[in-house]
């Protein structure tokens, strides 16, 4: 049984899918909670994982009889399909309750949880609630480790799948034809995020920004690389820009256009990493609810949101997060980044040696993860 809640989970789990059918062969079965590349996997969803991208403290109370809900439907669905384990990945609020469930209908089902909370960054206390809820913590940062461990919890470092991403395949020159860019227009990219609330506070300031920058820019190109499970709602949201962006659904036009962009406009997230990858010098922005805001940022220890911006232990990329998050301060952040090359070339290089510090290039962490899934069964007598 794999377990996603939003997006960047459903990444994950599809690519954990694909491993691990390689090492089982094609007869192993999933059942689950998923999206789109989950579903491309054997991995039917029985509702929209989309109604799950939930973010914010106050936003979570509200939703949360439905998230309730959704959480006691995927445990019955374990109840009937009997899976040798369940892997939950990553959505801590709803895994979490999703666990609890199993635990209590299937006491002897093995747990596995694909990707810990940050408790490096906030709420150390969340280690010991989640050795107490699953057997096995499959991790993305070597820096994860210590904290589970030290609640008792197998933890393995598997590593993370985007900082593996391979973008060798990427064509620059593809994207250009596609969108009708000339070969010198500058594109700038923008990256909204893939939860809906992400995109309802953070796009409205991206789409300020962007009017700003292509007003002194007539040739400026804008892109936009869109998650599924929110296109409908990117569609309505950049309706009447003055500088309509192209909306990108295809995955080797993302690659394309990550490689392509001049420079990125992006929600903090995983999307950060790829563009690092891509050598795409980027800005970052983030807003959340006013009262989550508040909450978190007493809770929240981690001096940045970015993870190479953590990892190379200065700001790399500027981060602009909640009332910073406006139209003006992006415009004039991004600026910089679209009109002098050599700027651009020296964010992008220490993107680059920050990624290093955060082990790229160690491995292919969805295979990583399946040895590590199928050796924890061999030990529970299920493999």
């Amino acid at each position: 049984m794999l377990v996603a809640a939003e997006a960047s989970g459903d990444r994950l789990g599809a690519g954990l899918a694909r491993a691990l059918k390689a090492r089982l062969g094609e007869g192993v079965e999933f059942v689950g909670v998923g999206g789109p590349e989950m579903a491309a996997e054997g991995v039917q969803s029985p509702f929209d994982i989309a109604e799950l991208s939930i973010l914010g403290i106050f936003e979570g109370v509200r939703a949360y009889p439905h998230v309730v809900r959704r959480a006691d439907e995927t445990a019955a669905l374990a109840a009937r399909a009997r899976p040798d384990v369940a892997v939950l990945i990553d959505s801590w609020g709803f895994t979490l309750r999703v666990a609890h469930r199993l635990r209590r209908r299937l006491p002897d089902l093995p747990l596995v949880k694909y990707v810990g909370p940050q408790v490096w960054a906030s709420r150390p206390g969340r280690a010991r609630t989640l050795a107490r809820a699953v057997d096995l913590l499959l991790a993305l940062h070597a820096f994860d480790t210590p904290y589970f461990e030290a609640e008792g919890l197998k933890t393995v470092f598997v590593g993370s799948s985007a900082l593996e991403r391979d973008f060798s395949a990427a064509d620059p020159h593809r994207l250009r034809e596609r969108i009708g860019a000339a070969p010198d227009a500058p594109i700038l990219l923008v990256a909204p995020g893939s939860r809906p609330s992400e995109i309802e506070r953070v796009l409205p300031p991206f789409g300020e920004a962007v009017a700003l920058l292509a007003a002194g820019r007539p040739s400026l190109q804008v892109v936009l690389p869109v998650a599924a499970t929110v296109a409908a709602q990117v569609r309505a949201a950049v309706t009447g820009w003055p500088a309509p962006p192209q909306l990108i659904e295809d995955e080797a036009l993302k690659a394309d256009a990550m490689v392509a962009g001049t420079a990125a406009l992006a929600c903090s997230g995983t999307v950060t990493t790829e563009l690092a990858l891509a050598g795409c010098p980027m800005v970052v922005g983030y807003r959340l609810g006013p009262l989550t805001y508040r909450v978190l940022k007493r809770l929240v220890t981690a001096p940045y949101i970015t993870l190479f911006n953590i990892a190379a232990g200065r700001m790399v990329a500027p981060e602009l997060v909640q009332d910073a998050c406006n139209g003006p301060a992006l415009a004039a952040a991004v600026a910089p980044l679209l009109d002098d090359p050599v700027r651009r070339a020296g964010q992008a290089a220490a993107q680059r040696a920050a990624l290093d510090r955060m082990g790229r290039g160690q491995g292919d962490p969805a295979g990583k993860a399946a040895d590590a899934v199928i050796e924890f069964l061999k030990q529970k007598g299920r493999l």
